[in-house]
């Protein structure tokens, strides 16, 4: 059963979920952007609770926080070497991530796991 889209605010919430995964994109030539999709997820997301696009405020949360997580691992251990082993799977994880959520979002799709 496809979701529809239908009443302005909801459409709204959609554009703002669209605007926040360009962000996430955007932070891999300019990471700051990351930080202000992390807060937009925080400060918007009691606006989309009891719709699919809260899974998707979920997903972009999770996103970042494990992107974080192995971010910081990666750069604690370069030190070993396998540091930018870490750090090249997380940035494949987290387009493969920005990337998915969008084409669900694109098609009106709630994400099924978090």
């Amino acid at each position: 059963m496809e979701n529809v889209v239908s009443t302005e605010s909801e459409k709204a919430s959609k554009s703002l979920t669209t605007i926040i995964y360009a962000l996430y994109a955007a932070s891999f030539l300019v990471g700051i952007t990351i930080i202000a999709a992390i807060i937009m997820n925080y400060i918007k997301k009691d606006d989309v609770a009891g719709t699919f696009l809260e899974s998707h405020f979920r997903w972009q949360m999770r996103t970042f926080w494990f992107g974080l997580l192995w971010g910081i691992i990666g750069i604690v251990s370069m030190v070993l070497v396998v540091g930018i082993f870490v750090l090249i799977a997380n940035a494949i994880w987290m387009i493969y991530r920005i990337v998915k959520g969008w084409l669900r979002l694109n098609d009106n799709k709630p994400m099924y796991a978090a």
